[in-house]
Parts: structure tokens; sequence; C-alpha cells
């Protein structure tokens, strides 16, 4: 039942689409027992090889094509050559998530941290699992294999699962929608209509819309799962409070960080090579992380920006951040992941070293506070309160207090106090939940920002 559920869920989408996802099951299912017949072969190496090949030409294919075409284009043109000719591929939805988890799931077969998966409709399911299918996390086949099979659905587990995706859909509906509006009218502006203080007033609401947004998604899919029994892993850990880069990335899109240390950083030699070497496998590393992100110059740029200061950092800055006074760490961190986050969003380079520009106040309109007034209005005020509280530790720190409290009090008030508490969550969920649906239901603004993946 889920498994028709994933796949009529994925061709809601587009039906021809189907048919990529259909041939990517067949493929890693063929390869998995391909590589587990011949264990310890020559053949097991050569199956796993195909199959990497295969997933990465069916990525190429559709995510790719058309950007390695207009780049070949364009050095046509310098050669005075015929451009080439193709219609526009277009690009099915979740790919990379769903390519990246057959990928893992080829590779753990090989490393034997798995056995084959016998069952067509087992693995069908792993691929396709609709509540991360189109916006992660990426989950790894040895982390969900047994759950596939076994698990222990119920009132508890169904009930924290409800829970989790109503705070997921509200971080989606009410606050990344919320900056989306002021995010989206600025950087539609031409750089010379733009102040200093717009362009960092669009640079914060992409921040927060960015980590609301995907945050959003990733509790809803956590969720969802827990719903079905599911114990998806965790895939954000309050990043914008982080002191480093390194932090940073520790904390930012876990599922993602940890399939590129592990599928590509520690098999190009991670840090057991020479320091140079070191340096070049993060630069190939956050050169592809940007990449896969979409197929943009852009993309690349905020990849390499991000790899850079990781390699500073390793080069000995962060032995000096740690010395610093520790709001001049979160300053830091902050500023790097601002300035990075204006080419994610840019439309093209160009775009994005103006929009840089303006916030450096070069060639810039002067600030005025009546320009300002056009983006900001009460509904962008709460939710900046919000999102400012939300992206630190401060909710879960007033949980572990109350619970400290509780220690000090008897059964019966400790009992009086938890279904107090347990009235007002439910009271809370329900009016977050129908706001989220009423948003919903009154507008038609509801931006997809992971289209380009």
């Amino acid at each position: 039942m889920l498994l028709i559920a994933s796949l009529f869920f994925y061709a809601w989408g587009g039906v021809s689409f189907s048919l990529i996802i259909v041939t990517s099951i067949t493929i890693n299912y063929i390869v998995g027992r391909q590589i587990a017949k011949r264990e310890g072969k020559k053949g097991a190496k050569n199956a796993l090889i195909l199959g990497l090949v295969l997933n990465l030409l069916l990525l190429g294919i559709f995510k790719y094509a058309n950007f390695i075409i207009d780049n070949l284009n364009v050095v046509f043109d310098w050669i005075h050559l015929e451009p080439i000719k193709m219609n526009s591929i277009y690009l099915p939805i979740g790919i990379s998530f769903f390519t990246f988890q057959a990928i893992s799931y080829i590779v753990d077969v090989y490393k034997k941290k798995t056995p084959a998966q016998k069952n067509l409709i087992d693995l069908a399911l792993y691929i396709s699992l609709f509540p991360q299918l189109i916006a992660g996390p990426i989950v790894r086949y040895h982390d969900i294999a047994k759950q596939l099979r076994n698990r222990i659905p119920g009132i508890k587990k169904f009930a924290s699962g409800v829970e989790r995706f109503i705070i997921g859909l509200a971080k989606k509906v009410l606050i990344a929608n919320t900056f989306a509006l002021v995010a989206d009218k600025i950087f539609a502006l031409e750089i010379a209509e733009m102040s200093t203080s717009m362009a960092w007033l669009g640079a914060v609401a992409y921040t927060f819309q960015i980590y609301f947004d995907f945050s959003g998604y990733s509790d809803m899919a956590i969720g969802l799962g827990r719903m079905f029994g599911f114990e998806i892993l965790e895939n954000f850990n309050f990043p914008y409070i982080s002191k480093s880069i390194r932090e940073f990335w520790r904390r930012w899109h876990i599922s993602l960080s940890n399939w590129f240390r592990d599928y590509l950083y520690i098999p190009l030699g991670g840090n057991r090579k020479t320091q140079g070497r070191v340096f070049l496998n993060l630069l190939i590393v956050f050169f592809l992380t940007g990449f896969w992100h979409g197929a943009a110059w852009s993309f690349v740029i905020w990849g390499l920006f991000h790899g850079l200061f990781l390699v500073i950092e390793r080069v000995g800055f962060e032995k000096i951040l740690k010395r610093l006074w520790a709001p001049l760490q979160h300053v830091y961190v902050l500023l790097v992941v601002i300035f990075g986050w204006v080419f994610f969003r840019a439309e093209n380079i160009q775009y994005g070293f103006g929009y840089i520009k303006a916030m450096l106040g070069i060639e810039t309109q002067p600030s005025e506070w009546t320009l300002m007034e056009e983006y900001l209005n009460n509904e962008v005020y709460l939710a900046l309160i919000i999102a400012t509280l939300g992206s630190t530790t401060i909710f879960v720190l007033i949980q572990k207090q109350f619970q400290k409290l509780q220690t000090h009090f008897n059964h019966v008030v400790n009992l009086i106090l938890n279904n107090v508490f347990s009235v007002l969550s439910i009271a809370g969920l329900i009016v977050i939940l129908i706001m989220s649906l009423s948003y919903l239901a009154s507008s038609t603004y509801n931006p997809f920002i992971y289209y380009r993946f």
C-alpha cells in the first residue's frame, strides 16, 4: 500500500516522470543482486561501477544535459561553430534525492554493510517512499533496511508524527513563505534599483526562508514517516548557532553532508592524505555539493565558497576562532552563510556579484526607510521574532528547565502540570494547523524552491 501510494504521489507531478523512478528502481535492484551474486569476485566491482555509471547517467541526462549543452554552445559561439540544437529536458522532481539514495544502497551492498534486497517491493519502497521523496532527507539504506520489513507503528508514535508534521508545515507555510515574499521581491529588482539596506533585508529574508523551508520539509518527512512507523534520522540541528563553517556543515542538511563524507570524501582519501590533498578533497566535495543543488554556475560558486572557508579554517583560522568571544564566532559564521546564500539564490553569477556589491554599499541607491516599508509589515516583524528565536535552542532550553523544575515537585503536582501542559500543547498545535491550512487555502503563493534540485 505504501509503495502504491508513493508511486501515485510521484506520478501526480508528471506521469511520464514515473518511468524514470521505476527505471531507477529496476536498475538498482538488478545491480544489487548482481553484486551479491559475485561477492568477493572482480565481477562485484564491475557491477558496482556499472550501477554507479547508470545512476549518474540518469541524473546527468535529466538534470545536467541542458546546462552542458548551453555551456558548449557558448564555447561554439566563441569559435564560430554552429550551436547544438536540442529541446529542453524537463527536470524530474526529486531526482537528486532518490538517485543518491539508490547509490548509497548499491555501495553499501558492495561494502557488505547490508545484504542485497531480494524483495523488489521493499527496495522500490525504499527508493520511492513518499514522505521524503521530493525534498529529503536523504535516507541511507542501512539506516532503514530493517524498518522496511519490521516496524512497530502505534498511537504514541503516530501522535508524535502528527505533532512533528504540524510543526514542519507551520515552518514552511507561516514562516518560510512570509520571508519568501520579501526575498522574491528584492531579488527581482535590478541591482541599480537597490540600496544597501534593501540588499541586506533580501539576503536575511532568504537566509530565514531557506532554513525554515528546508527544515520544515524535513520535519514533515520525519513526521509522516513516524505515522507509518518509520524512524527517519534528523536532518537539521540549529545550524545558525554554529561557531565555525565546519560546525555549520555538521548541523545543516546532515543527511547530505554525511552522504558526501562517506561516499566521496573518505573514498578520495579524507584526512589521511597530505594537507594539500585534504584541501583538494574538500574543494572537490564542495564543488559537487554545489553542483548537486542545481545545474548553474551560481550553485558551484556557492559550494566552492563554503569549501574555501573550510580550507581556511583547517589552515589555522579555526584555532584563532576558538580564542575569540563566542558572539564574534557566531557573527563570522552568519556573515559567511548569508553572503553564500546570495549566490545560492541568484539567477546567475553576474547578479550574485552585483548583489554582494550592493550589500557592501558599492554603486547603490541611498538607503531610505520609506523604500523599506514596502517590504516590511507586522506579519514580517512577527515572523522575524519567531524565526530568530526558532533558529536558536531557546525553546529546547525552556523545555529542559521545565523538566528540571518538575524534579522538585511531588507526583500529584507533576501530574497536574503534565496534564495542563498536554492540553495547552494540543490546543496550540490545533491553532497552528488551522492557521497553516487557512493560509494555504487563501493564498496562491506557495513557492517550491527544490525544483532545481
